[in-house]
């Protein structure tokens, strides 16, 4: 179904014929655009004709393009069901080098720590329904890798391309919640959320942790904290395997004094099936709502329409020189 923005354009359309009817009677208007039309039919008869009315006909097909481009027309898509919420949820994601270790499993297989949060993160995106989403990727330096927006796939797909190392190897867990409180800062939300994962401590960035926490506070914006990473893992020393933990780096403190102050809570996520545990908390925690609308998406067609009438109006152009060429030559 197509849908026009700006209909009261189309009031335009009929005025060539307008502007042709006004015109001084004593020259018609085919003679003061196309030069030698009686000259062309009088030695080359209908066939030249043809190539006159064809390059006329290309003229007023450019500016009935041209006016339909202007009035906006809009493809109105399938309706899909949305729930809205009124939440605004942002979801930052550590990139830095310690993400890489392989100490969590993705079906019984080994996996980075990377690797685990993107598949549990994936299915919790896909279920939040009528939530707006963004994406914050951060290391050394915070970057909005998505926007806020219900184009929930487009989310995931941007979830599955981040890799350690876009953002630094160091861990800017401030810059990163300052981002978080940038974007969802004047938002007409009932609800702004920021899920925050890292496995490590505060290391770089301008702003620190607790600095960030406190002004999230006072501008509405819940912080859930997520430790991810094992207690355990068995590793291979010069003397023979070894037991190590790799999250020394953690800062559980930090992350819970900064959910704390925030109204949100920290979680320990010590394996894939622990940090999916921990988003299926996070669901009941922030509930969507049960009430269902419907959204048509609209695909905008002013570029094809407007390719159309720069078209027509090469080719109307083109055909009426070649009359001219024709007749001169006749």
């Amino acid at each position: 179904m197509v849908e026009l923005i700006w209909p009261w354009f189309l009031v335009l359309l009929p005025l060539p014929l307008l502007l042709h009817w006004l015109a001084p009677a004593r020259k018609p208007l085919d003679q003061l655009r196309w030069a030698h039309v009686s000259l062309l039919q009088q030695h080359q008869g209908q066939y030249q004709h043809s190539y006159h009315l064809f390059a006329r006909g290309l003229m007023l097909l450019a500016w009935c393009a041209l006016v339909a481009a202007i009035a906006r027309p809009v493809w109105l898509g399938t309706p899909t069901q949305i729930t809205p919420s009124g939440r605004d949820l942002m979801v930052a994601v550590d990139l830095s080098g310690s993400m890489q270790v392989t100490d969590m499993t993705i079906n019984d297989k080994p996996a980075d720590r990377l690797a685990a949060a993107k598949a549990v993160l994936s299915n919790f995106i896909s279920e939040r329904k009528g939530d707006r989403i963004g994406i914050i990727l951060f290391g050394t330096k915070a970057y909005l890798q998505a926007p806020l927006s219900f184009d929930l796939p487009t989310i995931e797909q941007f979830v599955q391309e981040a890799q350690i190392g876009f953002a630094g190897e160091q861990t800017a867990i401030g810059d990163a919640i300052g981002l978080a409180i940038k974007r969802l800062q004047d938002k007409p939300a009932d609800k702004k959320v920021l899920i925050l994962m890292t496995d490590g401590a505060n290391t770089a960035g301008r702003v620190t942790p607790l600095q960030a926490a406190n002004f999230a506070a006072q501008e509405g914006v819940r912080i859930h904290t997520i430790g991810i990473g094992a207690d355990s893992m068995v590793v291979q020393g010069f003397f023979g395997p070894k037991v190590i933990n790799p999250s020394t780096d953690l800062d559980e403190p930090l992350l819970t004094e900064v959910a704390n102050l925030t109204g949100g809570q920290y979680f320990r996520a010590r394996s894939t099936n622990e940090l999916a545990r921990i988003y299926r908390l996070l669901d009941e925690l922030e509930p969507t709502p049960a009430t269902d609308t419907w959204q048509r998406p609209k695909t905008t067609l002013f570029h094809w329409l407007g390719l159309l009438s720069l078209v027509s109006f090469a080719l109307s152009l083109w055909f009426g020189h070649h009359v001219q060429i024709r007749g001169k030559k006749s």
